[in-house]
């Protein structure tokens, strides 16, 4: 003989017995049942969107208001400069990398100037568009007062020179120029967080973080290239 033990119904269980009464005795009153039935809808599948704002470590979590919108984080304005400075940075790269078609037959280098000069660009977009959402110019130079070099830039003299070369005097200069550049944008980052307060914001810490870590690895790639310049040359 089988025997059926009893099962405690569940919290949830006991609700939804609860609200099927209601709606029993309200369609035999005659009543709208619109509510039932959307009460049930909202148990089931609730419709109302749910923002959870994470807790602290070792704190829970807390359910904030459907109407919450997402903010910006606190304005640095070491951030604001870092930006329009890494831009003036950037632009000056992708002026060497385009000298590189007219000046050297050196496959290497060219891509090498094709990978920088495609990861500055989009950067460089992606610069000047964190700066529009704040409301910020994309330069920080006022009317007669030209910006100065940003750490590790070309002077004049440096960019003159780069120009008039040709061939293998041309790809000594592009690469030692060109690590000057990035050890530049190495300081900037250190810089960035150096400062009190800068480098909270996440997009911020994120892109310098790339910058940090892709142009060192560019500095290795271009001391290897001259190294095996070196090399052939003495041979």
């Amino acid at each position: 003989m089988l025997r059926f033990r009893n099962q405690r119904p569940s919290n949830q269980m006991k609700m939804f017995s609860h609200l099927a009464v209601l709606c029993g005795l309200l369609v035999a009153a005659s009543a709208p049942i619109g509510f039932c039935s959307t009460a049930r809808a909202q148990q089931i599948d609730p419709a109302m969107p749910v923002v959870v704002q994470p807790g602290a470590p070792g704190k829970p979590s807390r359910r904030l208001p459907p109407s919450t919108t997402a903010k910006l984080p606190p304005r640095s304005q070491v951030e604001v400069e870092f930006m329009q400075g890494m831009i003036v940075h950037h632009a000056q790269a992708l002026e060497m990398t385009a000298l590189i078609s007219s000046h050297t037959e050196n496959k290497e280098l060219r891509l090498l100037g094709a990978r920088i000069s495609s990861s500055q660009s989009d950067e460089i977009r992606f610069m000047r568009r964190w700066l529009a959402v704040r409301g910020e110019p994309v330069s920080m130079t006022m009317p007669g007062h030209p910006m100065a070099l940003m750490p590790g830039m070309l002077t004049p003299e440096q960019m003159a020179a780069l120009r008039k070369a040709k061939g293998t005097e041309f790809d000594h200069l592009f690469l030692t120029g060109m690590i000057q550049h990035h050890n530049g944008a190495l300081t900037m980052v250190k810089d960035l967080f150096d400062s009190a307060g800068a480098g909270q914001d996440a997009e911020v810490f994120n892109f310098a973080t790339d910058v940090d870590t892709g142009q060192r690895a560019e500095i290795r790639i271009m001391q290897t290239m001259l190294q095996k310049k070196s090399s052939e040359e003495k041979q």
